[in-house]
């Protein structure tokens, strides 16, 4: 159990950060409460009506997304590798090919969708 007191006690801070934001902000916020101070801020824009179920999202959107995804799970799963190569041996280096291999078929069809045109 003691090795489980480090999380413990992040958890009991962050559980204090949350209230003891949540109090300042209830205490130093707006106290008049006006139609304009409740209105959403839109950057000046009016916001278009959605339809009930909700608007549509282009596909270059999710293939953003994808993009993202596929090189953060790049990036995470490269520098352990990088740090312990050498202890590794042959089974890391084809290990890490293959992986490779399979993140550049993901990079491939991201490409031939557009998903790397910026319009």
């Amino acid at each position: 159990m003691e090795l489980y007191a480090p999380v413990f006690v992040l958890a009991a801070i962050g559980a204090a950060f949350v209230g003891v934001s949540m109090v300042a902000g209830a205490v130093a916020g707006p106290k008049r409460y006006n139609r304009a101070k409740m209105q959403a801020y839109e950057c000046g824009i009016e916001p278009t009506p959605q339809p009930a179920g909700g608007g549509r999202f282009t596909i270059k959107y999710y293939l953003t997304a994808m993009l993202f995804i596929v090189f953060d799970i790049e990036i995470i799963f490269l520098y352990p590798w990088a740090v312990h190569f050498d202890e590794l041996g042959v089974f890391g280096l084809i290990a890490m090919v293959l992986f490779l291999v399979n993140v550049s078929i993901a990079y491939a069809y991201e490409w031939r969708r557009g998903g790397l045109e910026w319009e």
